[in-house]
């Protein structure tokens, strides 16, 4: 498969608002990205319009304020992919396909049950969820991210262990928390955390360089197969060093720290 041959379906409904950048990054690494709505996976359009889920090799759900973001962040828009194309989406993750999630789109899948999924693959119920930010606001600032996953992640393929990576945040409820006191220990144990907040220096994170709260610093998880990651900070708004706040020194070329993620998921389909 070669990179223009990567189907990326970028999945919005009303109050997502990062659709644009995210099928922008996949086409900077030559992959071939189609926004589609939700309505047009589960019959609700025009039948030119229609689209089918297993057309795609990747599935990647965007940042924003899906449905307004009510109940829960993330719970709506979870809600009606899983009454409709439960299923499909199983079936779409065992069959080995990247799934995708950034800030909201991590809310959503945490919401799916499709991460953590420390025991099953589409968890019935939620088993973690994103809280409020420890400062209860909106933090919109640039975070360093340490890449801590030792090879599961598909995701990190093309980023070297414990490479730091200046990736934005702009989020309420980034706190990844669970009722399960052995939460953090499971995900280390599986290799399933893959982004830490760390300080500038690579040092171990405290506000803001952590700018929720999430315990162990946790910043992106993946599944126990490695192929759904969700992440809280923004690597298609890193694109390129033009998007930086240090955009003037520091880079020896054109791309930003974001870049690595798509190259490292479509690489690895068209290995």
């Amino acid at each position: 498969m070669k990179p223009e041959e990567v189907k990326v379906c970028v999945l919005r409904i009303e109050g997502t608002n990062c659709e644009d950048e995210m099928a922008d990054a996949f086409q900077m690494v030559g992959a071939s990205s189609e926004k589609v709505h939700l309505k047009q996976l589960i019959g609700q359009a025009p039948a030119g319009m229609k689209r089918d889920l297993s057309d795609y090799d990747i599935l990647a759900l965007p940042g924003g304020f899906s449905a307004g973001d009510y109940v829960r962040a993330g719970a709506i828009f979870a809600a009606r992919m899983k009454s409709a194309i439960g299923p499909q989406l199983k079936k779409f993750v065992e069959d080995g396909k990247p799934v995708l999630g950034i800030c909201n789109g991590f809310q959503i899948l945490v919401e799916l049950g499709l991460l953590p999924a420390l025991e099953e693959t589409m968890s019935s119920e939620p088993t973690a969820a994103l809280y409020t930010n420890d400062s209860g606001r909106f933090e919109c600032r640039p975070t360093v991210l340490r890449n801590d996953n030792k090879g599961k992640c598909i995701f990190t393929s093309r980023i070297p262990e414990k490479k730091t990576l200046m990736i934005p945040s702009a989020h309420a409820e980034g706190k990844l928390m669970s009722m399960d006191p052995q939460f953090i220990e499971k995900l280390i144990d599986n290799d399933q955390v893959v982004f830490r907040y760390v300080k500038d220096d690579g040092s171990k994170a405290e506000y803001p360089w952590n700018p929720n709260g999430s315990e162990s610093d946790i910043a992106g998880i993946c599944n126990p197969s490695g192929n759904v990651m969700g992440m809280m900070p923004h690597p298609e708004r890193a694109m390129t060093r033009f998007t930086h706040p240090d955009w003037t020194r520091g880079y020896s070329s054109q791309d930003g720290d974001g870049v690595m993620i798509f190259e490292s998921v479509v690489g690895y389909l068209t290995k």
